[in-house]
């Protein structure tokens, strides 16, 4: 496939830009077609190991967050619209399937087999970048059956969720007699504001309604039963709903719900630059670097580095307009993975990995886990090299029904993207500096209204016309 047929960036360090286009170039090879083993982008988004095919459900909708900017060369819907397509009479959707043979997998830390209750806040993403409002009406069905289900089998009678911790897929983190697990909740949380923000779209005042009445509910008892003032962390609870003491990335999870509140929630970040904690060279570890689980090799989810972690993170850090620092964490962490790609010590041959080391350069380990880290998988790392370089790192935020799009960046830098599809329309954003001062020229088939944001400095929305223009920011 030819890379000019995805968005081109523009960054100042060319290393960044070459691995966001490697990326785009590995994707083909993880496109399979179930039926005939053969590569082909019609097919599903998998990563094969020992013969088989498993689709996982937190990783399809991880994956969709970067897909969206293929510019329709992969589709980004098509994971998740295989684990709809599973669902059952009961509304249960499986966390994987294999799919050889369309059964689930499923696991005895785990019976039921459910994952991360995420679709919603994928969906909500989704409709930004394609304003498909047909495809809301005909899931929406889907999503309400599959919350019922979560309703029916994990809600208790305190309000929380009790679910096997192993659903967040951090598969040897150190949360022995966790019953309600922060992260699920906090997962619930996520995805029943999105389901009522689907509702507003459709225009639905019962829908919305009924599921931002659950939220506020949810948020109330995570908020009164699992925060901890002494640590300033969210904690999970024991089946008597006593605090677990280990601090893992779980508690981070509240930020990207928008449970706390401002001083909370400057508790919570305030351990993000704490290197005791969780501010370690490479943000951020699965698990806090004073508990006494904590291995500085990573070993599985007792420290190591993981995109979907710093993504969600990263997220949760513009739920609270901390956008200068989410920019800093992306950037840092992806020299890790510039690093890991060409080791500075030649006896080691580089590639891109699934988790790193929290302090110092190289992939993390895991002796119980041959298979941990995987190399080249992509369903995770995308989420770096595209979504966090296009959305944090270059700072650009679309939406296709709102006709908009947002550069909120902390300084002026030489940067930008050219020919990004939005649905029928092909943008591109760049900014140089000419005699003139800083410019930022732009081209579009159609209007859209643009905001630049220089964080503490400038804020400025205008109309932008067709064709091509340009904008002294003096001027602005």
């Amino acid at each position: 496939m030819n890379k000019r047929d995805f968005p081109k960036i523009h960054f100042y360090d060319q290393d960044f830009v070459d691995i966001y286009d490697k990326t785009w170039n590995w994707l083909s090879e993880y496109w399979i077609n179930p039926e005939t083993d053969e590569k082909d982008s019609d097919g599903y988004f998998v990563y094969q190991t020992e013969d088989k095919y498993i689709l996982d459900q937190t990783e399809s909708i991880f994956s969709s967050f970067f897909l969206v900017y293929s510019n329709r060369n992969f589709p980004a819907s098509k994971n998740i619209d295989y684990f709809y397509a599973r669902q059952e009479e009961n509304g249960a959707i499986r966390w994987k399937y294999d799919i050889k043979t369309d059964k689930p997998v499923i696991d005895k830390k785990n019976p039921e087999g459910v994952g991360l209750p995420l679709f919603a806040w994928a969906e909500f993403n989704l409709y930004h970048k394609s304003a498909n409002k047909r495809r809301i009406k005909e899931i929406m069905p889907i999503l309400q059956k599959y919350m019922n289900w979560l309703d029916e089998n994990f809600k208790q009678p305190n309000g929380l969720y009790a679910a096997p911790h192993e659903a967040s897929t951090m598969f040897n983190s150190p949360r022995k007699g966790c019953h309600y697990p922060v992260d699920f909740n906090c997962c619930v949380a996520i995805n029943v504001a999105h389901m009522s923000a689907l509702g507003d779209i459709l225009n639905d005042k019962d829908l919305s309604f009924q599921y931002k009445k659950q939220y506020f509910s949810l948020k109330t008892r995570i908020n009164g039963l699992m925060w901890d003032n002494e640590t300033g962390f969210y904690h999970d609870l024991d089946k008597n709903e006593q605090k677990l003491p280990q601090k893992t990335i779980a508690g981070f999870w509240p930020l990207l719900a928008e449970l706390p509140n401002a001083d909370r929630a400057d508790a919570l970040i305030a351990h993000l630059t704490n290197p005791a904690t969780f501010g370690t060279d490479n943000p951020f570890p699965t698990l806090s670097a004073d508990s006494p689980d904590f291995k500085e090799n990573g070993e599985g989810f007792k420290g190591s580095v993981l995109a979907p972690f710093n993504f969600m993170v990263i997220k949760g850090l513009e739920k609270y307009q901390r956008y200068a620092f989410a920019r800093e964490c992306a950037i840092r962490h992806m020299y890790y993975i510039l690093e890991g790609l060409s080791p500075a010590s030649t006896k080691q041959k580089g590639d891109l990995y699934e988790a790193y080391k929290p302090n110092e350069y190289g992939p993390a380990s895991c002796r119980s886990e041959k298979d941990f880290p995987r190399k080249k998988f992509l369903h995770y790392t995308g989420l770096s090299t595209v979504a966090l370089m296009i959305e944090n790192v270059i700072g650009l935020n679309i939406s296709l029904p709102r006709k908009t799009v947002d550069w909120i960046i902390p300084n002026l830098e030489i940067m930008g993207i050219e020919k990004l599809s939005l649905k029928r329309n092909l943008i591109t954003i760049l900014s140089n500096k000419s005699k003139r001062g800083w410019e930022i020229q732009m081209e579009s088939e159609k209007l859209y209204y643009f905001t630049i944001n220089i964080l503490d400095q400038k804020k400025k929305t205008l109309p932008i016309p067709s064709g091509k223009c340009s904008m002294l920011i003096d001027k602005l």
